[in-house]
């Protein structure tokens, strides 16, 4: 897997270039500012592009909206964007910008080098991931919408969808049967008004319908 690292602290930058080989991942380029990652991307077209949300000059939003331009230049790339803090919005937009290849992860989440690197390959793959944190927050702020149609336990599917979690890793975290699990989705579809439709990934609409309500709120 090809990778394009942006990180504007040294320090985290080397250590993420030798997680990432040492598991395999080939990182053909770093940059420590957005304007960096652009022409990086765009010169090596990378397969997954990891990056700090907040980067030089301003520190606040230029590495997630780097992200999102390159999601429109190259629609199939994926992305991760890493956070210190739990930003929703930045997570919505990123999330609403297109189906799948995208996360949005906590730095602190790097410390679990397992989860950090399966994260990525989730993501690479084709996958939705979400952290933990950041789904939380969104489900405990408790705003008038159709979210409010779950029941808890859909609601705790959801989430799980959320952080990118297959059927079979939410029933082993609920402790429910892989057709349980299926029955909850089917009733969070129904629930969101997310009818069958040719060319839609009804999983992925169900927790970008879930971003967007709590990013409007």
């Amino acid at each position: 897997m090809r990778v394009v690292l942006a990180e504007d602290s040294v320090l985290l930058r080397e250590g993420l270039i030798r997680l990432l080989e040492a598991s395999g991942m080939r990182v053909v380029a770093t940059a420590g500012e957005a304007e960096g990652l652009l022409r990086a991307a765009e010169e090596h077209r990378p397969d997954l592009v990891v990056t700090d949300v907040r980067m030089p000059p301003t520190h606040t939003d230029e590495g997630l909206r780097a992200a999102l331009v390159l999601r429109r230049q190259q629609p199939e790339l994926a992305v991760l964007v890493l956070s210190q803090y739990v930003e929703e919005r930045y997570a919505a937009q990123l999330l609403s910008s297109a189906a799948g290849s995208v996360g949005y992860l906590l730095k602190d989440r790097i410390a679990d080098v397992t989860d950090f690197i399966d994260a990525l390959r989730r993501v690479a793959a084709g996958g939705t991931v979400l952290d933990p944190e950041v789904v939380s927050q969104l489900l405990l702020r408790g705003y008038d919408d159709p979210l409010e149609r779950l029941t808890p336990r859909e609601q705790e599917v959801l989430k799980l969808m959320a952080e990118g979690r297959s059927n079979a890793g939410i029933g082993q975290e609920l402790v429910l049967s892989e057709g349980a699990v299926g029955k909850h989705i089917g009733n969070i579809f129904t629930k969101l008004d997310l009818a069958p439709a040719e060319g839609d990934h009804r999983r992925v609409l169900a927790v970008l319908h879930f971003l967007k309500i709590r990013n409007q709120a």
